[in-house]
């Protein structure tokens, strides 16, 4: 009933044995891939994403229960940054994170996309520095009182 598998990741050289049902080989659940792939914590976090439309399978929203094949592209929220990837292996189980890496690959526009927007960012913060204390009652005040002439 159960066969064992080895999935090798390549140019690591880390081996990953497990036993898996016949039927799991083929699609597993999309809120389990997710959690599996290691994009979300948990995977309740994973399901809520999916419901709320963070998660696109194939271009399309989905539910957590859709399954997932192996050439799929999914293009996901984690934060601030948006990722597409196709999808190279199925597990439904938690790897380790060099393992769950070599379950899918990130597109190449997907990766200047994020370093773009991670540069922009960066150079916001350089545009509206923070000050190094916290302003006092005195400071608060005066504040208050500038946005309130502005308006």
């Amino acid at each position: 009933m159960y066969n064992q598998f080895i999935l090798l990741v390549a140019g690591l050289g880390i081996a990953f044995r497990g036993l898996m049902s016949k039927d799991n080989v083929d699609s597993v659940r999309l809120d389990s891939w997710v959690w599996a792939a290691r994009f979300y914590k948990t995977r309740t976090l994973a399901k809520s994403m999916i419901e709320g439309g963070k998660v696109q399978y194939n271009g399309q929203r989905c539910k957590a229960s859709r399954m997932v094949e192996v050439g799929a592209i999914i293009r996901l929220t984690q934060g601030t940054d948006e990722k597409t990837i196709i999808v190279k292996g199925l597990s439904d189980k938690r790897l380790a994170a060099p393992l769950a890496q070599a379950l899918y690959e990130e597109t190449s526009e997907s990766q200047t996309l994020r370093l773009e927007r991670a540069e922009l960012r960066k150079m916001n913060n350089l545009f509206a520095p923070h000050p190094d204390t916290k302003p006092d009652k005195k400071m608060r005040r005066q504040l208050l009182l500038l946005k309130s002439q502005q308006s």
